[in-house]
């Protein structure tokens, strides 16, 4: 069985998905009301949210060798990265206090000093494709190994319109911001290939302009299908 996946992001008046300031609170509080039990994010995403969000990546410490210890409620945070581009960095992910702790979906080709890095810092990982990660494969693996019933993303365009081109999303969750990007505008459905039919579940307008629309996804693949992989792939 595949998860619910819900993809939830904040955009522009104008869809844009970059080139303004994003109201995080207001964002991650839409994002926690989902309870979801795992969060699927791109490498890029990450890399991005480090460069914007934070004050450059501290050194390792002892403790960034172990797994952290957190409340089961919490969300695991699972990660795309076949190249290994978060090396060096995946620490500062793992102290984010609201992330019961990551996991990275790797592939074939992922370099071999990256699965070493992976290995000597005790995180989950697990082999999932060829080149790329399979995505439905992927969902579904998670789904069983880590009791995921649902999955948010909030990641760019890349992923979220490929999980889209899949039809695997059930719901999509809009944090509209009252600001219009124009010309500089990175639309969040450039890369979707076919239309899709939506039904709206709720609409609200919240303080200072901002506008929250979630809807659900009418043509969607069957949520029953349930692709084969090995549980000991890591």
């Amino acid at each position: 069985m595949l998860p619910k996946v819900i993809i939830h992001n904040s955009i522009s008046l104008d869809g844009s998905l970059t080139n303004f300031e994003v109201n995080m609170g207001l964002h991650y509080q839409i994002a926690g009301n989902f309870k979801p039990d795992a969060h699927l994010i791109g490498s890029n995403t990450m890399i991005t949210g480090i460069e914007l969000y934070g004050e450059g990546t501290a050194p390792e410490t002892e403790r960034d060798f172990v797994k952290p210890q957190r409340d089961a409620s919490l969300p695991y945070w699972i990660i795309i990265d076949t190249k290994g581009i978060l090396k060096g960095e995946l620490h500062a992910i793992r102290r984010f206090e609201f992330s019961r702790d990551v996991v990275v979906l790797i592939s074939e080709i992922t370099p071999k000093e990256y699965i070493t890095y992976l290995n000597e810092r005790n995180y989950d990982h697990h082999i999932l494709g060829n080149e790329q990660v399979d995505l439905i494969r992927a969902l579904a693996f998670i789904s069983e190994k880590y009791e995921a019933n649902t999955i948010l993303t909030d990641t760019g365009q890349i992923l979220g319109n490929l999980l889209f081109n899949l039809g695997v999303v059930n719901e999509i969750s809009l944090l509209i911001h009252p600001v219009i990007v124009g010309s500089g505008s990175y639309n969040m459905f450039k890369s979707i290939g076919n239309g899709i039919s939506l039904n709206m579940e709720r609409s609200e307008v919240l303080d200072d302009g901002y506008v929250w629309l979630l809807y659900k996804i009418e043509n969607k693949l069957n949520s029953s299908i349930s692709p084969s992989f090995q549980l000991k792939n890591k």
